[in-house]
């Protein structure tokens, strides 16, 4: 969208750091790189969560926030299938 809210860009910058980062992890089998990789996600996921909304009624907006949270699951996915965890 034109108009990037201040939690949707900070996500979107951190998801640039961090994806290419745990990606180099996981090939390396530096899984605990990987993993912190992903920690630096916490603050933005936290706050993109508690100050956009992402069901917007402007589907441009609404499509973008969900990318930006598929590329999270993405991430995450491929450090840790935690579908495969037992519990």
């Amino acid at each position: 969208p034109s108009q990037v809210a201040g939690e949707e860009l900070q996500l979107l910058t951190a998801l640039d750091s961090a994806e290419p980062k745990a990606a180099a992890a996981i090939e390396a089998e530096k899984f605990e790189d990987a993993m912190a990789a992903l920690a630096s996600l916490r603050a933005p996921i936290d706050a993109f969560f508690d100050g956009v909304m992402v069901n917007d009624p402007d589907p441009a907006k609404r499509a973008f926030r969900l990318g930006l949270l598929a590329r999270f699951r993405d991430a995450v996915h491929r450090v840790a299938d935690f579908s495969k965890i037992e519990g």
